[in-house]
């Protein structure tokens, strides 16, 4: 029987999203970067009072309640700004823009996954630039690639790191086609290149509301980038893309600002003592400007250990590919849970 499928989706291995227990489970939750604590209090006032007749209507399809506090919060002219369905819809509908098979999708690893599986998507070319030593972003690599779309996550996943400014302002100058920063982990971090987008026409930044604003199950993103490149962009995008309910939530949220910086500051200090705690333990820990670690363990067992922790209500991701086998991507818990944690591994080291 004949496939009902395009060959490049049959050929497509597709995403595999981190592990989601079912709700309920007793598990400690540490592999899809969730943040561990609750959403803001005037977030959840929104939810609780929402007016049932904007549920019968349409939504605005630009989610301009939301854009209007993304402009306010983050000084950006709201026009500059396109709401997503998560942040991986601004990613989604930047590939489905730009490239095509002649016009590459172009990113340096290891990095987010999801790159290659919107690009075998579409289909376009995909081309892998790993990192050079000490996370050395391949500038001339990933120019000489001419990729129509250039993705770079900063702050990255898997590893955690920050790509500068200086950089990326390099890149961006020398290419052709679009830059999108990925800036998932932001909120975490110590910069942004949230500048570069004022300073070239292609350049794009995509933030989400899953990470730092704990609405991970809202799903709920934007992107930003100078107004020529998002009119092609807006073509692309679902008609009503953000129901009505994420975009009053998200407004509120994003306005709550002092909530997100109280939140924040929780989560690194947690970070920082985990990661102390992991190397006390033997465990090779770099710095991280995300809500997550990447931890090789002593004697870099990390699938059993991985396993093993699975086995005691404890979820961690496991990535099985070529340099990351032997480490672990812990996210960032509560103090309690990053504790029970700790307790679980001097049994298993």
């Amino acid at each position: 029987m004949s496939s009902y499928f395009r060959p490049n989706i049959d050929a497509m291995a597709g995403y595999v999203p981190g592990e989601q227990p079912k709700p309920g489970t007793r598990i400690i939750k540490l592999n899809t970067n969730e943040n561990p604590y609750p959403p803001s209090p005037a977030a959840m006032d929104v939810l609780r009072n929402f007016d049932g007749e904007w549920l019968r209507r349409y939504p605005n399809p630009f989610a301009n309640e939301f854009r209007q506090a993304i402009s306010e919060v983050l000084q950006v002219p709201m026009d500059w700004i396109m709401a997503g369905n998560g942040s991986d819809e601004i990613l989604n509908v930047i590939v489905r823009s730009c490239a095509e098979q002649q016009r590459k999708v172009v990113y340096p690893t290891p990095t987010y996954v999801l790159y290659r599986t919107l690009a075998e998507m579409q289909p376009a070319e995909v081309v892998e630039v790993p990192y050079g030593e000490n996370n050395r972003l391949p500038i001339d690599e990933l120019v000489a690639a001419n990729g129509a779309v250039t993705f770079i996550a900063s702050p990255n996943s898997p590893s955690g790191h920050v790509v500068s400014n200086q950089e990326l302002r390099q890149l961006a100058s020398q290419l052709t086609g679009v830059l999108l920063i990925d800036e998932a982990y932001v909120d975490f971090a110590d910069s942004t290149a949230l500048p570069l987008v004022q300073e070239f026409e292609n350049v794009m930044i995509s933030r989400t509301l899953s990470k730092g604003y704990s609405l991970a199950g809202l799903r709920l993103g934007f992107g930003i980038a100078n107004p020529k490149l998002l009119s092609g962009l807006f073509k692309v995008k679902d008609s009503y893309n953000i129901d009505a309910i994420a975009c009053a939530v998200g407004a509120a949220a994003m306005r709550d600002q002092p909530y997100l910086q109280q939140c924040i500051a929780q989560v690194k200090a947690c970070r920082a003592q985990l990661t102390v705690d992991l190397k006390q333990l033997g465990f090779q820990v770099p710095d991280s400007q995300t809500n997550f670690l990447l931890a090789r363990p002593p004697k870099g067992n990390a699938e059993a250990i991985y396993l093993a922790l699975k086995e005691r209500g404890i979820l961690v991701r496991y990535f099985k590919q070529l340099g990351l086998d032997d480490k672990l991507r812990i996210t960032v818990g509560t103090e309690e849970q990053n504790q029970i944690l700790i307790e679980a591994l001097l049994h298993l080291i």
